[in-house]
């Protein structure tokens, strides 16, 4: 069995530049490639990073899910240890809150990004 490595999940988007900036600002990533066309965040370490490819004509998922609609097709889950300080900074960075839940195990708030990708920022209880 040959060896498979995931380097980055990319989200498409007309403004790659625009989004790696957002996305830097939530998770304090360095910028590795930074071109209209691509862009790309990588933790210190190396490890899985995001990237963001141009899409010119993206069209942004409806989240809940409406018939006829564009789906969502990934969303991010993004562990905080301050749920209250963490979604400060995304809606200080151009998030907007659409959803969240709480339940025994978890609570959830869901945002969309500025490209219109849903993420989700949660503590653990």
């Amino acid at each position: 069995m040959p060896s498979f490595t995931l380097t980055a999940a990319v989200l498409g988007t007309p403004d790659p530049r625009g989004l790696a900036r957002f996305y830097q600002r939530l998770l304090d990533w360095p910028i590795r490639d930074d071109t209209d066309e691509w862009a790309t965040l990588r933790p210190a370490d190396g490890s899985t990073g995001l990237s963001f490819q141009l899409e010119a004509d993206h069209v942004p998922p409806v989240w809940p899910p409406e018939q006829g609609t564009q789906q969502m097709q990934l969303h991010l889950d993004l562990l905080v240890d301050d749920l209250e300080a963490a979604c400060a900074v995304a809606e200080d960075a151009g998030a907007e809150r659409i959803g969240g839940h709480e339940d025994d195990d978890e609570i959830v708030r869901v945002y969309r990004d500025p490209a219109g990708h849903p993420f989700c920022l949660f503590v653990r209880r």
